[in-house]
């Protein structure tokens, strides 16, 4: 199967256009936190990051794209924790993680 992860971090610090491509790069690394697999030949990823420049103030850049990775890998686990099942109108079922057994890892 196809997936697609479309995300948004924001700031209200001031990136520059550069500096805002490096945040929603490094931001990806929270949906190899988080999903497995992830970047597939088959799906879009993306995410996208925006500064509003509310704070007046530059950013260091490093920091809010590890704090934007943080933030992507909670926010994808929220959403899995939050998902409801759908049962679509042919009857295919898409069992929600509340539908699933638990999850247990073998032995290493």
């Amino acid at each position: 199967g196809a997936a697609t992860t479309i995300g948004v971090v924001a700031t209200d610090a001031r990136l520059d256009k550069a500096q805002a491509t490096k945040v929603a790069q490094m931001a990806h690394a929270g949906l190899a936190r988080s999903i497995d697999p992830v970047h597939t030949s088959s799906d879009g990823d993306a995410l996208f990051a925006l500064a509003t420049g509310a704070a007046g103030r530059p950013a260091d850049t490093t920091l809010v794209g590890s704090l934007a990775a943080v933030a992507t890998a909670r926010a994808v686990v929220n959403a899995v924790r939050a998902a409801a099942s759908i049962r679509s109108a042919d009857g295919l079922w898409i069992p929600s993680l509340h539908d699933l057994p638990p999850f247990d890892r073998p032995a290493a």
